[in-house]
């Protein structure tokens, strides 16, 4: 059995938020699609300007529609900001992501929709 170590991440992305307790994360979705992001821009799916343009432009609408920018949206900016590239790449389409905000919204609350798998596996 080998050890896979994932590649180091470029010296110009960010750190993951942190305070003296550890990682800044208020909920789990938001340290989610923080690695989301980072996985994606490391699997070539955008580079980390067109990243930091697209989410920069989705505060900034977020702003000028009446966001208070609180603290309490900016992971929501990261959700939003990832669709838009993600459709403008053309790796998924809007009809796609409807449906699975749809199916996403019809599971009971706490239940997970994951296979148990008896070997391990590593995702890269």
């Amino acid at each position: 059995m080998s050890l896979h170590l994932a590649p180091a991440l470029p010296a110009d992305l960010p750190a993951i938020p942190a305070d003296a307790d550890g990682p800044v994360f208020r909920e789990p979705w938001e340290a989610q699609i923080f690695a989301l992001v980072i996985r994606s821009h490391q699997r070539g799916a955008f580079t980390w300007s067109e990243w930091a343009e697209t989410l920069g432009a989705t505060i900034k609408a977020a702003h000028a529609s009446g966001d208070a920018d609180l603290g309490d949206t900016y992971y929501q900016h990261w959700v939003d900001s990832l669709e838009t590239l993600l459709i403008a790449k053309g790796l998924t389409d809007p009809d796609a992501l409807h449906a699975l905000e749809h199916e996403i919204a019809e599971r009971p609350t706490g239940r997970h929709t994951h296979v148990a798998r008896r070997v391990p596996v590593i995702v890269c």
